[in-house]
This record gives C-alpha cells, sequence and structure tokens, in this order.
C-alpha cells in the first residue's frame, strides 16, 4: 500500500466551520481550495460598480467574504496571518474540477441531508478514486449520507467532526460508515493527533456522536437542575467553572458564546433520534428556552443570551443576567458557597472532588446530583455510542475544554461512592460497572510503568491506552522517576539519559526555589546525564517571576536582598545558556516575563504552537531584569549588517519590550525575536512537546555538544541609539501615547539596550549588559508608581496605566 500524503485539501463549504477549518489546515502548511456557491443576484455595492452575475469577482463573493470575516475574527483562527496565503477560494460551479487534485476533500454545508446528498453527487464527477472524502456534520447519520454513491466513494467516505473554533478546540471525531476501510480511520486517526494537533477519537455512527451526545446531556440536565433546586445562573457558573476544572464561561456564559440555537438544534437532534434513551424526556427543552428563542435572546451573536451587556447613563458598561423565574435582566449577583471556601486550599482540581460531594450546603446537593446523574448516564452509553470507556473522557476533554472526564472524576470520588450517588437519586449504573465491582476492580484506570490502563468491558481487564507511545505523561512518571523535588520544582528523568525539571509553584510563576530546582536540574544534568528539559504540562508554562516576592522586598527596601534575587534569577538563565549540557526549554500557554527569559536562553526551544510568549514586565513598572533586556540587545547587534540602519534594527527589539508585545501564537514570536528560525520548532500537538523536547536534547548530545564560550562582542551603539531613544519618548510622552512613568522606564530600557551613553559603538559583553539592567530594575523598584503598578497587578490580575 502507498504511503497517503496530505498536501493539499479541499474545503466545500465556506461558513464558520468550514473557513476555520481551511485556516487551521493553512496553520500546519497544507494547500487549501475553499469553495462556496454563486450567488443568486447582485448586492447593491456591486450594481452600483455596474458589475454582472458572470464577473468573479460577484461569483467568488461569498467565500471571499467569509473567509475574510474568519481571519479577522477573534481569537484569530490562524496562528500567522501570512499563513492565509495557502487557501486559494472559488466557487462550486466554476472551480469544482480542481477537486481532482487534492487529497482529502472535506464538506461543511448547511446541515441538511438532502443538500449535502447533491453536494456530493455533484464531487464525485470530478474526485479522483482513492482521494479521502469527509463530512463535517454534527448529527446526521453518516450511513445516509453516502446511499448512491459509488463503492470506491463509500470506501473513502466517512465524518470527521471538529469542534468550533477548529483552531483551539481539540476534539476530532471520525465516524465510520458502514463501508468505511479500516485504513482510512487508522490514517485520520493517525493524522488527526500528530498533524492537526487534535486528539482524535473514533466514535460509532449515533445521534450526535460522542463529545455532542454526553455535553449536551450535561448542559440540558443542568438546564433542569436549575429549576429544580431554585439556583441563579451566576450560582450554577461559579460551580461548573474553574473550581471543578471546566473553562471561565462555565455554563450559560459558554452557550451565550456558542449560540443558544446551535444548543437547541443538537438538543433537539438527540430527542426526535434516541427514543431508546433512558434520558430522553431530559432533551425536551424547559421553558425558559422556549422563551428565549421566540425572543431571539440566543447569546452573543443577538447581543443577549442568558447575559446581556448594557450602557448605564454615565457611560460606563456592565453586565446584567437573566432572571429565570421572571424572564427579565438583573445587576449580576455575587456567588458563594462554604463548600467552594473549603476547595480553596486544594490546588489539583482532581482533589476537589471529594471535598465537593461531601459538602454541607446547596453547593454539596448540586454536585451530588450533578455528579451522579452524569455517571449514570455515560456508563450506559457504553457499548451505545463507543466500546472505550476512555474515548468519553477524551471527548470531553478535548471537545468541551474540562480537566478531567466523567470516568476520572468517577475514579476520583471512588467506584463506590459515585455508585452511591446514582443510587441516591433513585437510578442504577449500566450493569457492567457492578460486575466490575463485584469482581473487585476498584478504579477504572490505573498507571503502570508511566502508561495509563482503562478498564476494558468485554475483556474485564486494564488494557493500555493506544496511541500513547508517541508522548511522555509527567503525571504519570512523576513518582516513579522522580530524582529530586523541592516546594517549587520535580525533578524526572525521561530516560535515554535526559532529565526533566518541572515546574510546580502557583501558575508556575518563578521563585527562588523554582530557581534552585532549575540550577539542581543543571548540576545533576551536568554530572550524571546527557541533556536537560524544562518543560511541564501545566495550563500555562509560566507566567513569570514572583511579583508578590518583589514587591514585597521593594516595599520594605530590602535592596540587597532584591538586588541577590534578581541576580541570581539573571544568573541562572546564563546557566542555561552556559552549562556543559543541552538544555531545550518547552513553553506552551502563556509564557510571560520571566518565563519567556528563560526561554530566550535555551540551547533550543520546541514550543507548543498555542504559545503566547512576551516580555510584559512594563506593565508592572520595571524592565526584563532576569537576562532578557541583555538578550534582546544581543540578538538586535546579531542582526546588524553591513550599511544597514542599525537604529532601526534595536529600535525593533526595543518596541517588543517597550510595548510589552505577546505573540499570539508560537509562529508570531519568530516576529518579535524569541523564536529563531533555523533553531527553535513548534509542535502543534502540545502532548508529544516533551517528547520531541527529549529527542531534541538527545539529538544534540549525540552530535557532539560543546558548552558555548560566553559572548564578549555584543555591538551596542551608545549615545547614538541614545539619543534616538529619548527623543522618541519625549514625542510619545508629549503626545499623550504614553505617561511620564511609562517615559522614565522606556528611558531606563533604552539605556541598558544602547549598552549606555558611550561615545560611540563598542563591543561589550554580555555581563556588562546584565548589569545594567539589574542597575536598572532595581532603581524602577524605588520609584513609588512602580509600587503601586506592582500591587495593582497582585489585586487585580491587570497593568495599572499610572
Amino acid at each position: 500500500m502507498s504511503k497517503r500524503r496530505i498536501e493539499k485539501v479541499a474545503v466545500i463549504g465556506s461558513g464558520i466551520m468550514g473557513s476555520g477549518i481551511a485556516c487551521h489546515f493553512a496553520n500546519i502548511g497544507v494547500q487549501v481550495l475553499l469553495l462556496d456557491i454563486v450567488p443568486r443576484e447582485l448586492n447593491d455595492a456591486e450594481k452600483a460598480k455596474g458589475l454582472s452575475l458572470e464577473d468573479k469577482v460577484v461569483r467568488n463573493r461569498l467565500v471571499n467574504n467569509a473567509l475574510t470575516a474568519a481571519i479577522k475574527s477573534r481569537p484569530a483562527p490562524l496562528y500567522h496571518k501570512d499563513f492565509a496565503k495557502r487557501i486559494t477560494t472559488g466557487n462550486l460551479e466554476d472551480d469544482i474540477a480542481k477537486v481532482k487534485d487534492v487529497d482529502w476533500i472535506i464538506e461543511v454545508v448547511v446541515e441538511r441531508l438532502d443538500i449535502k446528498q447533491q453536494v456530493f453527487e455533484n464531487l464525485e464527477k470530478h474526485r479522483t478514486p482513492g482521494t479521502l472524502i469527509t463530512s463535517n456534520t454534527s448529527g446526521i447519520p453518516i450511513k445516509f449520507m453516502n446511499e448512491g454513491r459509488s463503492e470506491d466513494f463509500r470506501q473513502h467516505f466517512c465524518g470527521t467532526h471538529f469542534f468550533n473554533p477548529p483552531r483551539y478546540l481539540k476534539l476530532f471525531e471520525i465516524i465510520p460508515g458502514p463501508d468505511t476501510k479500516q485504513e482510512v480511520l487508522d490514517f485520520l486517526n493517525g493524522y488527526g493527533e500528530k498533524f492537526l494537533g487534535k486528539t482524535s477519537v473514533v466514535a460509532k455512527d449515533t445521534p450526535a456522536f460522542i463529545g455532542n451526545r454526553i455535553g449536551i446531556y450535561g448542559i440540558q440536565s443542568l438546564f433542569h437542575l436549575v429549576t429544580e433546586m431554585g439556583l441563579t445562573i451566576e450560582e450554577v457558573d461559579k460551580l461548573t467553572g474553574p473550581v471543578i476544572g471546566r473553562p471561565k464561561s462555565a455554563t450559560f456564559r459558554t452557550v451565550d458564546v456558542v449560540g443558544l440555537d446551535t444548543l437547541v438544534h443538537v438538543a433537539n437532534g438527540i430527542y426526535e433520534n434516541c427514543p431508546e434513551d433512558e434520558e430522553h424526556e431530559l432533551f425536551k427543552l424547559p421553558a425558559f428556552i422556549d422563551t428565549m428563542m421566540e425572543n431571539k435572546w440566543l447569546g452573543s451573536k443577538t447581543g443577549q443570551g442568558f447575559y446581556k451587556k448594557i450602557k448605564n447613563e454615565d457611560g460606563s458598561s456592565e453586565i446584567v443576567s437573566l432572571d429565570l423565574d421572571s424572564m427579565e435582566y438583573r445587576k449580576k449577583k455575587r456567588a458563594s458557597f462554604a463548600t467552594l471556601e473549603m476547595t480553596k486550599s486544594v490546588d489539583k482540581v482532581i482533589d476537589r472532588f471529594k471535598v465537593l460531594v461531601n459538602g454541607k450546603d446547596k453547593a454539596g446537593e448540586f454536585y451530588r446530583k450533578n455528579f451522579g446523574s452524569m455517571f449514570a448516564y455515560v456508563s450506559k452509553r457504553i457499548p451505545e455510542i463507543t466500546d472505550e470507556l476512555y474515548k468519553i473522557d477524551d471527548a470531553m476533554k478535548a471537545g468541551f475544554g474540562w480537566e478531567h472526564g466523567p470516568f476520572e472524576i468517577w475514579d476520583a470520588i471512588g467506584l463506590s461512592e459515585g455508585i452511591k450517588l446514582i443510587n441516591d437519586l433513585g437510578k442504577e449504573p449500566a450493569a457492567w460497572v457492578t460486575d466490575m465491582k463485584d469482581a473487585g476492580v476498584e478504579s477504572f484506570y490505573t498507571v503502570k510503568d508511566g502508561a495509563t490502563y482503562f478498564y476494558d468491558i468485554p475483556k474485564k481487564t486494564h488494557e493500555k491506552v493506544p496511541g500513547q507511545d508517541a508522548f511522555i505523561i509527567l503525571d504519570n512518571i512523576r513518582k516513579s522517576n522522580e530524582v529530586f523535588k523541592n516546594s517549587g520544582v520535580v525533578i524526572e528523568d525521561l530516560g535515554d539519559g535526559i532529565l526533566n525539571v518541572e515546574f510546580q509553584s502557583k501558575m508556575n510563576s518563578i521563585g527562588g526555589d523554582v530557581l534552585a530546582g532549575v540550577n539542581k536540574a543543571i548540576d545533576l544534568a551536568e554530572k550524571e546525564y546527557d541533556g536537560l528539559v524544562v518543560g511541564n504540562q501545566g495550563a500555562n508554562f509560566s507566567v513569570g517571576a514572583n511579583i508578590g516576592m518583589i514587591f514585597m522586598m521593594a516595599v520594605e527596601q530590602e535592596y540587597d536582598e532584591l538586588n541577590m534575587a534578581v541576580k541570581y534569577f539573571q544568573d541562572t538563565c546564563m546557566r542555561l545558556r552556559y552549562s556543559s549540557i543541552p538544555v531545550v526549554v518547552a513553553p506552551h500557554g502563556m509564557t510571560l516575563g520571566g518565563g519567556c527569559e528563560m526561554t530566550l536562553h535555551a540551547d533550543r526551544v520546541v514550543a507548543a504552537a498555542e504559545t503566547y510568549i512576551g516580555l510584559v514586565e512594563f506593565g508592572v513598572g520595571v524592565i526584563p531584569g532576569g537576562g532578557g533586556s541583555k538578550e534582546m540587545a544581543l540578538r538586535a547587534s546579531d542582526t546588524f549588517e553591513k550599511n544597514d540602519v542599525e537604529l532601526n534594527r534595536l529600535q525593533e527589539y526595543f518596541l517588543t519590550i517597550g510595548m510589552a508585545k505577546v505573540a499570539t501564537s508560537a509562529y508570531e514570536a519568530y516576529d518579535t525575536g524569541i523564536l529563531q528560525h533555523g533553531k527553535d520548532i513548534v509542535v502543534v500537538n502540545k502532548d508529544r512537546q516533551i517528547a520531541t523536547a527529549k529527542a531534541v536534547a538527545r539529538m544534540m548530545a549525540d552530535q557532539g555538544y560543546t558548552k558555548p564560550i560566553q559572548r564578549t562582542d555584543v555591538r551596542v551603539l551608545g549615545k547614538q541609539a541614545l539619543g534616538m531613544f529619548l527623543v522618541g519618548t519625549d514625542s510619545m510622552e508629549a503626545g499623550h501615547y504614553i505617561s511620564e512613568h511609562d517615559k522614565k522606564i522606556a528611558n531606563k530600557l533604552a539605556y541598558v539596550m544602547a549598552g549606555g551613553d558611550l561615545s560611540e559603538p563598542s563591543y561589550v559583553s554580555e555581563q556588562y549588559l546584565l548589569d545594567l539592567e539589574r542597575e536598572a530594575f532595581m532603581s524602577l523598584t524605588t520609584e513609588r508608581k512602580t509600587l503601586e503598578r506592582l500591587e495593582h497587578m497582585i489585586k487585580k490580575g491587570k497593568p495599572l496605566r499610572n
């Protein structure tokens, strides 16, 4: 069998999903042909220009407008704006023949069977035999869609259901039709995980597949519980948000974002097509949803849903909430529960569930009912929607942003306790759960030798979850492979001579214990190993230095200690670069301030595509003090070319810090000079990141890694650059673009990046720049306005402009 490669795809339908899918294929370097229908009539602008329905610009209007709207939307569907060049647009009359040259055709037209069948009939006339063809349906049975198609079409046809927005949500459901070849399913499963960066889940051809069947059940059951328990929407959003490892938008805010009509469409589909479902009546919509649909209160797209933004008379805006009894909007009410207070000291979400279901207040009752009904429901969906329980957990984590799936939560509460929650509601779990318990098996999952095993129901034993061999899961190896631990880090042996140092502090902020741990990791690696990875699998790589600690020292005027702390940070970053072993840093999520500075000092960076990285210290009234200011001056110096306007190059790097620019993907970080072409790499699937970083460290060691020599040849421009910067900050302040304090910080940074007020361009050492950087940082911590900024960030979590 020849190897299948995907170089070109055709996406049919350019609505929100179609354009989003097209953008994500462009993200990973695939050429995309995006097609949509031809408009039937001219719009006013076209009439005014005297255009006709035959003009190309008119014939491609729908597809071009849809793609333009998608590219402008936020959050951005593309990793980098230039990737849009990989997408070609056209229409289904003039350009349909071009599908003969693509490797995969993805249909994303309106959810109507007759229209889909018509599209497939047209596509089959031009499709090359053997080409993959899939539908992004969210619920129409695959078996109905390929009726009347040729054998080759049916063998290469299945459902591939992306979740919206395709760049950000990781679930990729693959739904076989009656004739789909096994090799097609295997290929798509691997491609989704390796290239698209997804969690691929092969589902059965049942209504709403896995993710939406369980997800919509969860939301519908909450709708009914709200009424039954007399809860407010704020209370439910408080109970179903980050406290249980769900997105900040929790339940009702999520429905507003997704659109109530979308939710109703899927819920109605399940109600109509699953008459045998024991919770059939639950998919009936409560009265308040009917009213909202009649009023067109569909959420963000109509300007109001469960929440609504209003303008007050004084011009300020506020968000009001819907009262589900009166169906009128009112001021938001603060929700608080004693049970939630008890979880504040429990850092790990998985450890909170036991506490939550034992709560003595309304919250405890809510969780008991909510989890009890969810456990009963998911247990009975096997084998209807899938044979393997881990697929339900994978689907909920990847499609709905849950940190833990239903069976993982059940394990955390305890098998018997979960069964009790079900029984207390007058329900029963599926028979296989009772059989499993009777056989003395006490959990759905176990971990052995760094791999996760799930309870396989027909085999009645724990089997290894497939597809883990490309991953290193730190949670699974932390205990068995731990080499060293303190309150800030755990150092693990990744095998093959490579160590990993994993931050374990709150939000992975960098304080003394983390720095001590990183130094310890370098000591150990230099002595007994071949390389080091700095990586973790938290929500974010690191939000930066521990600013609470900096603020306390500055307020108490402990300047000697603060100076030592800053120097310790600088020295640690320099050790990352100048140790005798290769160091690979693996940033992902938010990688800000000090987290970014550590990344800048790696031998190589293996970044997740979703990395939001930048030097943001200006927001708290200081300049980067852990080597970031030095490094940007050094990188600017390395890009100076003969007869080049050196000042312009330096200014670009200066503005990266001065404007606190944060790249919104790893690819954008190349533009800001934080990642370097030819040296640093990007992985789309975050699950593969640690394994890839380990492989890069191993490769560098095998190639004969030599400790680099500290730089003494950094070209700085002195007075010439300083003068330009000072004139710039003066005019920025005069034009009210920046405050007086912003100007002071910018001038300090200018002094560092110019290498001081040297009379002519000179070559200096890194240490010289580090000393300037630290001096500037220290002097700013003596300023009242910097202290105000630090305090504001600690209390409010956002920057103060003073």
